[in-house]
């Protein structure tokens, strides 16, 4: 199908691609900051297998998320009114960019440091996520919202696949080669082996994955401010009186309290915190569960994580027309069964060809159900409230980032470390998930026309 049809006027193929960029740009920091290095470095390095140290990092990670979930919808109010989406996303980028290149400076013991600085990246990242989310309405018309979220969501899955191939290009082969200039050069402390400290490969990792976001998320927001000075994505006609920050707390709380117990995207947000803590754990304790359960390396986790990055990309491209043909619903449904199978299959295999297919329907899964609810949510929100509506969205997708990994490092806590109970726990949400969505109206979604005074359609 033609650009132009999966387009809505005015917006060219460069200014999709430069939208999807910034999923592209922000990957790198979910795929290798909390999916396959630190994580692990956090719990193995950091805090030197402290039997405590899952929970640790999973409190480090819901107080992170417990920040964006009260900035949130405030963000997308104030980028409704002020039309300040790209603006904030520019301070956003910086901020993830600094601190996570600042992660190169923890090593072990160095919790508080970590911690600290995890809370900043992982809040400006957040950010960045949803307010990237609040252009797709901009973009696309309501009957290719899936088609196109898939698109995006897959190219930002090939962002963290790129910088976790770089990353992993630095440990096995450049970090090696260069130790010795390193150590003699610059002081770099060498392990025992000869090779670099786990701190300088791990430290290494993180600045590459912060040049990965800087070098491609500033020119994608440059052509999108260019596209907004040539041709509006759409006009922001909010009241003179609502063009501040007291407007934005005003058209906030105004909102939330329209989206009534009854109605569809009321609905959708709920059955996305609960299904979404499943997604949210196994992202944040994939590696962790790969290293402590079956013995994984650095290496190996990384390749792991890798190959599953490409299945997640596959999943997300290919479910958004599959999305936009059968419904929000049915499609979301699909899913979240295979979610269920994944988790039974990690719970109670033993070999690592059982993992390696555990992992991978996972990715399968992870693309569709993102992508899927983007989509989803987008469709239920009015036209001219989508950055409040993905507020929203975002204090539910970051409720649900602390429910899920907290539930599974007090069940590890608990259990004394038994991560098969706790990935059994974690199943638990996709199957209330997928009850809770079986209550979702999608056959009257919400007009593309602007919301009125009193009323917010779904």
């Amino acid at each position: 199908m033609p650009y132009s049809e999966l387009l809505n006027p005015g917006v060219r193929r460069r200014d999709f691609w430069a939208w999807a960029s910034l999923d592209f740009a922000n990957s790198g920091y979910t795929t290798v900051v909390l999916t396959a290095v630190f994580n692990a470095y956090f719990v193995s390095v950091v805090m030197a297998d402290n039997p405590m140290a899952t929970l640790a990092w999973t409190l480090v990670l819901s107080v992170s998320y417990l920040m964006v979930m009260i900035s949130a919808p405030w963000l997308g109010a104030y980028a409704d009114a002020r039309g300040a989406k790209r603006r904030l996303l520019f301070w956003a980028t910086w901020a993830c960019v600094l601190a996570t290149a600042g992660l190169a400076l923890v090593g072990p013991g160095d919790w508080v440091l970590a911690a600290c600085l995890l809370i900043v990246s992982n809040l400006a990242y957040a950010s960045h996520q949803d307010l990237t989310a609040g252009y797709l309405q901009e973009l696309s018309p309501e009957s290719h919202l899936g088609r196109l979220s898939g698109y995006g969501w897959a190219w930002g899955y090939w962002g963290g696949l790129i910088a976790l191939a770089v990353s992993l290009v630095w440990i096995q082969v450049l970090a090696p080669a260069m130790a010795p200039w390193l150590a003699g050069a610059w002081g770099f402390t060498l392990s025992e082996s000869g090779g670099l400290s786990a701190q300088a490969l791990v430290g290494g990792a993180m600045i590459l994955v912060a040049l990965v976001f800087a070098v491609v998320g500033f020119p994608a927001l440059m052509v999108l401010a260019q596209h907004e000075r040539e041709h509006p994505l759409r006009p922001h006609a909010q009241a003179p009186q609502e063009n501040n920050w007291k407007g934005a707390w005003h058209r906030l709380w105004a909102g939330w309290s329209r989206l009534s117990p009854d109605l569809p995207l009321r609905r959708m947000l709920v059955c996305v915190v609960v299904y979404q803590a499943g997604v949210a754990t196994v992202i944040t304790l994939a590696a962790v569960y790969a290293q402590q359960v079956m013995g994984f390396t650095m290496a190996k986790t990384i390749l792991l994580v890798l190959v599953v990055n490409i299945t997640a990309s596959i999943g997300a491209f290919l479910f958004g027309k599959f999305q936009d043909r059968v419904g929000h619903r049915n499609s979301l449904v699909i899913s979240l069964l295979s979610w269920i199978l994944m988790v039974a299959v990690a719970a109670v295999g033993q070999t690592e060809a059982m993992f390696w297919l555990a992992a991978n329907l996972a990715g399968l899964a992870m693309g569709a159900s993102q992508s899927g609810a983007r989509a989803a949510i987008s469709a239920l929100g009015p036209a001219d409230r989508q950055a409040e509506v993905f507020g929203y969205w975002g204090v539910a997708v970051h409720l649900a980032s602390i429910l899920g990994p907290l539930a599974y490092g007090l069940t590890t806590a608990v259990t004394q470390n038994n991560h098969r109970v706790a990935i059994a726990v974690t199943g638990l949400f996709f199957v209330v998930g997928l009850l809770l969505l079986l209550r979702v109206r999608f056959d009257a979604p919400a007009s593309r026309a602007p919301s009125t005074e009193g009323e917010m359609t779904a």
